[in-house]
């Protein structure tokens, strides 16, 4: 548009309404250009595809240009002029122009000359695009940085201002997760004009409205967008290969997120469709991973799905309601070549570093090797044997993850956006190996490396104290799905039972190999769960280690048994349960302790209990106090409870170490 305008063409745009026109040239829209005068079509990013509505658009005696670089079919539009990089085949030395950049070499031929003042919004496209960044692509967008770092454009200035960035600081990861977003928002919830009107902006009160929009727009989207997430996460069926998964009132236009984010999630290639009843379609996006080529794939339902296009990675399309069941089950069918291997993400590491090889000065040199993006990534560092000293969850809906990191080496500051979930995961003082991206955090004039968490390893077993925290709720959901619930007597598990809606095993009932186990009271004997821990070598121990809230933590003395012994004797028929309460405010004991020393007195004979009056059997043979079998039964809970409740972390700890 800009080129055109410059040089005086009497043109206007038109963007297909994703709701209304679909994605890509539209007959439509064309036969309305035709009553409007207008005899010269180009398109931009779409066209190649469109093979019924050019011939239409010529029937009507329109002239058409079509600009793309999508994948090219097996017939091409009878179109006048076609400028793709990969038509002819190897006719062009770089065929993974973005669509932005097929745009741009128009209108550098219509210039005659370098538009340099153009640059800058080809490196946002070709970013925004994820098109491989190497070539001419790469070199495109280091010249349209320099561009944007110091344009006088208002729409960059709007943007900087909206999104609190520093012009001079715009990079490929500003563009990418920053700028794009906020353009892409407009198109994805209602017509995409305002974001073209945006980026035409004549005045700074213009771009300043826009931008606003713009910003507004994409907050809407993340709700819409998080709805929909978690609607479609509930229709997946761990036995697909391929998801595909369809909801009546999803918007369209958000639905290519959404299926990133449940490829994130199960890494399988994913098809998510909005239905819309009264049209009788379903309309949405794919994502694919490696070694799944997405359009060739679907190239092989074409009577399933008659509109699709895009690439090895991501695609769109549109087919009736009906045929929704039918494709899932032929993408899996066709998915059954996928390897275990090929459905395992996994992580390549560039670079593995200690910490006293990071500086801010190591980064700096590191980004001089930049615009990092598809194809050309940045490093993946890798933190091994590292230890979490500090750890907290911030963002507003506590999304977001703050670490400190510690070794021999120094402390290091992390991060981990939408990784919350990490939090239960980690365990302190456990070595954890990390990975992920190494950047500057400056604040308030000074600058601080910090590492970007992307993912994580545990190499050994963990234990994760929940022990003392009695609202059950407040740690059960931190267990992972599939542990293993265990009790070691049947008044716990029918305790539990009416807090965890899952099994719980008595010791004797465990079968399977327990990965995740949860220890929900003391055991009766240390040597039951030394030899549960030690068959079936848990990756994860969660010690909750309940007691009863009437117990006491320590037995009384000789001389609180002798005390209590001669208080008896001076009252003949002794109404304890009338006066207990009277009797422990006294002394300052716990009513449970004077039960308990009751029943030791009454087990040795030295008193007898009619009608819940005590009175001492004055002529009762002496024997100590341990012969009693609720002393002997006490002091061993005891002495289970201090070697599993009180004991500190790294005691406990060390106790689970030697038997795993």
């Amino acid at each position: 548009m800009t080129a055109l305008l410059d040089l005086g063409a009497n043109v206007d745009y038109v963007i297909p309404n994703r709701f209304t026109h679909g994605y890509g040239p539209n007959a439509e829209l064309f036969r309305q250009a035709h009553e409007d005068g207008v005899d010269l079509l180009i398109t931009v990013d779409n066209g190649i595809s469109g093979v019924e509505q050019v011939k239409v658009a010529r029937e009507l005696g329109l002239a058409v240009i079509i600009t793309d670089h999508h994948e090219p079919g097996d017939i091409l539009p009878d179109a006048d002029v076609i400028v793709h990089p990969r038509i002819p085949l190897g006719h062009y030395p770089f065929g993974e122009l973005a669509g932005v950049g097929v745009a741009f070499k128009l209108a550098y031929a219509l210039y005659e000359e370098f538009p340099a003042h153009l640059v800058g919004l080809v490196a946002l496209g070709t970013v925004a695009d994820l098109v491989p960044l190497v070539d001419e692509n790469r070199w495109l967008v280091q010249q349209g940085i320099k561009q944007l770092q110091h344009s006088s454009s208002y729409w960059i200035k709007a943007l900087c201002e909206v999104t609190a960035t520093a012009q001079s600081t715009i990079n490929e990861e500003k563009l990418a997760f920053y700028f794009a977003p906020r353009l892409n928002a407009v198109g994805r919830l209602q017509d995409a004009a305002p974001g073209v009107d945006f980026l035409l902006s004549e005045t700074m009160e213009q771009a300043t409205h826009g931008a606003t929009l713009l910003e507004t727009c994409n907050k809407e989207r993340k709700k819409i967008v998080d709805t929909i997430t978690e609607q479609a996460i509930a229709q997946v069926a761990a036995t697909d290969r391929v998801i595909v998964v369809a909801g009546e009132g999803w918007n369209a236009g958000v639905v290519g997120i959404v299926a990133s984010r449940i490829v994130e999630r199960f890494y399988r290639p994913t098809i998510v469709l909005g239905i819309d009843k009264d049209k009788g379609i379903a309309k949405g996006s794919a994502r694919s991973i490696e070694g799944f080529h997405l359009y060739n794939e679907l190239a092989k339902n074409k009577a399933i799905v008659p509109h699709f296009g895009g690439h090895p990675m991501a695609a769109g399309m549109t087919l009736p309601i009906e045929n929704v069941d039918a494709l899932r089950q032929a993408l899996n069918e066709q998915a059954t070549t996928l390897t275990v291997e090929q459905l395992t993400p996994t992580v390549a590491i560039d670079v593995a570093l200690t910490l006293d090889e990071i500086s801010v000065e190591a980064i700096e040199e590191v980004a001089k090797l930049g615009p990092f993006g598809t194809d050309f990534p940045k490093p993946l560092y890798a933190l091994e044997g590292v230890e979490v000293k500090e750890m907290r969850k911030i963002g507003a809906n506590q999304q977001h993850l703050k670490l400190t990191l510690a070794s021999e080496g120094g402390v290091l500051d992390a991060i981990g956006f939408n990784e919350a979930d990490m939090y239960d995961a980690i365990t302190y003082g456990t070595p954890i190996s990390f990975a992920g991206d190494l950047q500057i955090n400056e604040w308030q004039g000074k600058k601080k490396p910090q590492f970007l968490l992307r993912d994580m390893q545990v190499n050994t077993w963990q234990l994760f104290d929940v022990r003392g925290i009695r609202q059950v709720g407040r740690w059960l959901s931190s267990i992972p799905a599939g542990a293993a619930y265990i009790a070691f007597t049947e008044v716990t598990r029918q305790y539990f039972s009416t807090f965890i809606n899952k099994p719980i095993y008595l010791i004797d009932e465990v079968q399977a190999p327990a990965i995740d186990m949860v220890l929900l009271d003391v055991p009766t004997d240390a040597n039951v769960l030394s030899e549960l821990v030690s068959s079936h070598k848990p990756q994860r121990i969660y010690a909750h280690f309940h007691t009863e809230a009437n117990g006491f933590s320590r037995l009384p003395t000789r001389e609180d048994f002798g005390w209590y012994y001669k208080f008896l004797a001076k009252r003949p028929a002794f109404a304890l349960q009338q006066h207990i309460e009277q009797l422990a405010a006294h002394k300052g004991w716990a009513v449970t302790t004077i039960k308990f020393m009751t029943r030791v007195f009454f087990e040795l004979g030295f008193v007898k209990i009619d009608n819940e009056r005590i009175t001492v059997v004055l002529d009762a043979p002496k024997a100590p106090l341990e012969s009693a079998p609720s002393y002997q039964q006490r002091s061993a809970e005891l002495m289970l409870a201090k070697q599993f409740v009180y004991a500190p972390y790294a005691q406990l700890k060390q106790w689970f170490d030697e038997r795993l």
